[in-house]
């Protein structure tokens, strides 16, 4: 029988899991709730075991910390600010078990007053990044500086196949972890989920986007709002490093 094992890392977010995981813990065999700073984690469901970190760790290392304290053949890694609906698992399970080289399957995100969040996407472009991450940005509004990026103009019902997605609620395959080594740790924050999809890519496993699993997300885009914040930093550190791993993207415009 599958099992499927559920990680939340919550820095700072006990108030947030009161909501979210009392509706992912039904879902999953078991949940590691990691807690990255004091008083990240209030209150929990029963059987979850909370891992409390001697000092704070970057989200790729604390999400790596929470998959190899689990054993499920899927890991889904959720954000503390996201409620999935009550077959959102089971539908990502579904479909993966259907698809055998399925690495990666993320749902259909929605925000907190129904508004639709853009979470396929396709790998970054130089062009894209500097119009997102640079003061250009200001002469495009949020969403149309990166149009394509986001697939705005592809809305679907059906699953279908997607260069990666956000990493705020996301079902992996533990094969293709185990394959992979996991999460690159020397991501801080910003990066880690577009690095794994692309290094999952290139050893040939699929990345599917499931429309039929819904999950609602708070999704604060702070890197959007302000252009120069210490996030930013963070992003821009990211990107660096992606490009140092992977300089081929460098040629794509």
């Amino acid at each position: 029988m599958t099992r499927v094992a559920g990680v939340v890392v919550s820095h700072g977010g006990a108030q947030d899991l009161r909501t979210s995981l009392p509706a992912l813990a039904p879902q999953v065999d078991e949940l590691v709730v990691i807690e990255n700073i004091p008083g990240s984690v209030g209150e929990v469901p029963p059987e979850t075991r909370v891992l409390a970190n001697d000092r704070p760790l970057g989200f790729a290392a604390n999400a790596n910390r929470g998959i190899a304290a689990t054993t499920g053949d899927y890991v889904v890694l959720a954000n503390p600010d996201t409620v999935p609906a009550p077959d959102a698992v089971a539908t990502l399970v579904v479909f993966a078990d259907a698809h055998p080289r399925c690495g990666v399957a993320g749902p259909r995100m929605v925000g907190i007053a129904g508004e639709p969040i853009p979470s396929r996407r396709r790998f970054p472009t130089v062009r894209g990044t500097l119009v997102r991450r640079t003061p250009l940005r200001r002469f495009h509004p949020p969403l149309e500086r990166q149009r394509s990026h986001y697939h705005l103009d592809e809305a679907t019902d059906e699953p279908v196949q997607t260069d990666w997605m956000l990493g705020g609620f996301v079902l992996l395959r533990r094969a293709m972890l185990d394959e992979l080594g996991g999460f690159d740790a020397g991501f801080r924050l910003y990066g880690e989920d577009i690095d794994l999809c692309y290094r999952a890519a290139r050893a040939g496993w699929q990345r599917w986007y499931v429309p039929a699993a819904l999950v609602q997300h708070e999704w604060k885009r702070e890197t959007d709002r302000r252009l120069l914040t210490r996030r930013t930093l963070w992003h821009w550190r990211g990107i660096a490093r992606f490009v140092r791993k992977h300089p081929e993207r460098l040629r794509s415009l």
